[in-house]
């Protein structure tokens, strides 16, 4: 975590992975900060851990399938009340296993046109938004 004037900044990884047209995205647990809201896998780089380890380990973890990072595709900011959250996605192709809830409270695979349908944080929607403005 960097501190960045008085309010912290913290780096988190997520990856974009596609099948058929559909993106998976995860459902946060009810117990962590932003509950039950949905996001793009991955989670937080630790202090001296690479973006693609983070990115890996996060998603091995919450998911039970190893990826491989082929791109980093956009990097947003966002502004909380109490920390700046800068999102850095890479877009994945799963290489082994089919992901599984194991730390998170669900997963989905949806197209562009259901992502409306689900409640995202605001660091993420910012990433929706561009993946939609791509598509």
């Amino acid at each position: 975590m960097r501190v960045n004037g008085n309010k912290p900044t913290i780096r988190v990884v997520s990856a974009e992975i596609e099948r058929d047209g559909a993106y998976l995205i995860t459902q946060r647990s009810e117990h962590a900060v932003l509950p039950l809201l949905w996001e793009f896998p991955g989670g937080r780089v630790h202090d001296g851990e690479s973006e693609t380890d983070a990115l890996k380990r996060a998603v091995r973890s919450r998911l039970g399938v190893e990826v491989r990072p082929l791109a980093r595709v956009m990097e947003v900011s966002h502004p909380y009340d109490d920390y700046t959250v800068v999102l850095c996605v890479y877009q994945c192709a799963l290489v082994s296993g089919e992901p599984e809830a194991l730390g998170v409270a669900a997963l989905a695979w949806v197209t562009p046109e259901q992502f409306a349908d689900y409640e995202f944080p605001g660091a993420d929607g910012h990433t929706v938004e561009l993946l939609l403005t791509e598509s």
